[in-house]
């Protein structure tokens, strides 16, 4: 009697697991372990957009959609001045590198730690996911911000 319940658990079990997405391999960032990130992880939302939120197998990681649209790392090397795009949603500046298109990869500048997002243009736009994270990563510290060209302090010229 035991064996047929155990069984017949085993076999539900298996039809539904059969249903889900596979679980997203990802490598966790350096600096992953930094109590910011944490916070992050259990802020991700179920969905962006029509994506549904899927596993993944490092520490804060973050993937949406079937084929996967989204990817998020926190923990990243916060990115240097560029002369690479930068954007603002909801008070925070992201950097925008456009160099492997259809992919974005977008990575939040002047906040440590850093998260970044790979965003496949081809199944969502980023401008319908970085509202939602940003949402999320608004309450780190913030130690630089985008500016203009215009407003950019020129760098002095050995001589």
């Amino acid at each position: 009697m035991i064996r047929r319940i155990a069984a017949a658990a085993a076999l539900v079990l298996s039809l539904g697991l059969a249903g889900c997405a596979a679980t997203v391999s990802l490598p966790a960032a350096e600096h992953a372990n930094d109590p910011l990130c944490a916070e992050v992880t259990v802020h991700l939302p179920d969905a962006i957009g029509d994506l549904e939120r899927r596993w993944t197998d490092a520490q804060a990681t973050g993937a949406w959609g079937d084929p996967t649209g989204v990817l998020l790392s926190c923990g990243v090397e916060p990115p240097g001045p560029t002369t690479l795009q930068c954007v603002t949603f909801e008070g925070v500046d992201w950097v925008v590198d456009t160099s492997e298109l259809p992919m974005q990869r977008i990575t939040t500048y002047g906040r440590t730690p850093a998260t970044q997002v790979f965003v496949d243009t081809e199944v969502i736009s980023p401008s319908d996911v970085l509202p939602v994270i940003s949402r999320i990563v608004k309450p780190f510290p913030t130690d630089a911000s985008c500016v203009d060209v215009e407003d950019a302090t020129p760098v002095p010229e050995d001589g």
